[in-house]
């Protein structure tokens, strides 16, 4: 498995910066700029397991935004388990997260892999076993994040069930209607035209390429360029807009495909795991203070209550309710506060 070196791509640690942001139709809150509560002994069974949390999700439902919610409130590192996102090259078009949004919080497995490998599901399972381990070493908490279900599948049940036999996992399924999500990943292709994806994609354009089936070109937002980039030998100016409108509706087309199968595969894997499943509909309902509120309830205060429970034994989380009033965060009481207040 050819992986670049740490000279090639150094490990992405970042300093905090602020991270909000309005290029997605919801802010990133700057969450309370409180210490990570120790993990050296909270992350241990007394039968001596380690603790992950694992966050899932069809393409577009926040994520990593989660993820990083949680390390930023728990003192973890973020895994990532998108296979596009494990290539290196095609920031935009593999949706690769930002340093603004990483908010300081390390990740690891984005950009280790050579474009045109194999990265296959082992393949994952062994570099995310390792990173996680690394991340439990240093008392911090290994979240594994990414829309790539049979990566973390292979992952938690694989070989065995090592992954099971040494972690005790907390799974959190971030869903919303896929109608309202449709909506909102179609605006997320728009944007990410005007950030720059038809550029990125001819940068990397070989001619001589017609197999899109290995590495980073299956990335959806490749192989639909394909027509488009090679109708510049044509020099016909109309026939070209046509070609890259057809290419704009087909990936969202294919992005929209992705999800519901993506979903599919979730539903399939909640009847096998005790999977917290949340809906963040509302808050992709909603624009700016209304969504970010939104989504601190019905996302964030139900899933810092479940790797709560997790780490500290202390409750039960009651998975087929996400009622807020209930599941207020001890790590952020001023963000606790806000909710309890709106909720009143």
């Amino acid at each position: 498995m050819p992986l670049y070196s740490t000279a090639t791509l150094p490990r992405l640690i970042l300093p905090p910066i602020d991270i909000r942001r309005q290029d997605r139709d919801m802010a990133l809150p700057v969450l309370p700029a409180l210490p990570p509560p120790p993990l050296v002994g909270a992350n241990r069974h007394m039968g001596g397991k380690q603790k992950a949390v694992v966050v899932m999700g069809s393409t577009g439902t926040g994520k990593t935004r989660l993820a990083v919610d949680l390390a930023l409130r728990f003192g973890g590192e973020v895994i990532n388990s998108d296979k596009m996102q494990v290539y290196a090259g095609l920031d935009v078009a593999t949706n690769k997260v930002t340093a603004e949004e990483c908010a300081g919080v390390p990740h690891h497995l984005i950009g280790v892999a050579h474009p045109d490998a194999e990265f296959t599901a082992a393949d994952f399972r062994c570099e995310a076993s390792r990173a996680a381990g690394a991340v439990t070493a240093r008392g911090r908490l290994p979240i594994i994040a990414g829309g790539s279900n049979s990566y973390i599948e292979e992952l938690v049940d694989g070989d065995s069930h090592a992954f099971r036999e040494r972690y005790d996992c907390c799974f959190l399924w971030v869903d919303v209607q896929l109608p309202v999500l449709h909506g909102f990943v179609g605006r997320r292709v728009d944007k990410m035209f005007r950030r720059g994806l038809v550029g990125e994609v001819a940068a990397a354009f070989d001619p001589r390429r017609t197999d899109y089936s290995r590495g980073i070109w299956r990335a959806i937002g490749v192989p639909e360029l394909d027509a488009y980039l090679r109708s510049y030998c044509s020099g016909n100016e109309e026939e070209r807009a046509r070609l890259l409108a057809i290419a704009i509706e087909e990936i969202k087309s294919n992005t929209r495909r992705l999800s519901c199968r993506q979903r599919t595969k979730i539903q399939r894997l909640a009847k096998l795991w005790r999977v917290r499943h949340v809906d963040a509909t509302e808050a992709f309902r909603r624009r700016r203070a209304a969504a970010d509120e939104a989504w601190e309830r019905h996302v964030t205060v139900p899933c810092v209550a479940s790797v709560r429970a997790l780490l500290y034994d202390d409750v039960t989380p009651d998975h087929s309710s996400t009622s807020a009033a209930n599941n207020i965060p001890v790590f952020a009481p001023a963000a606790a506060a806000a909710v309890e207040a709106a909720i009143v």
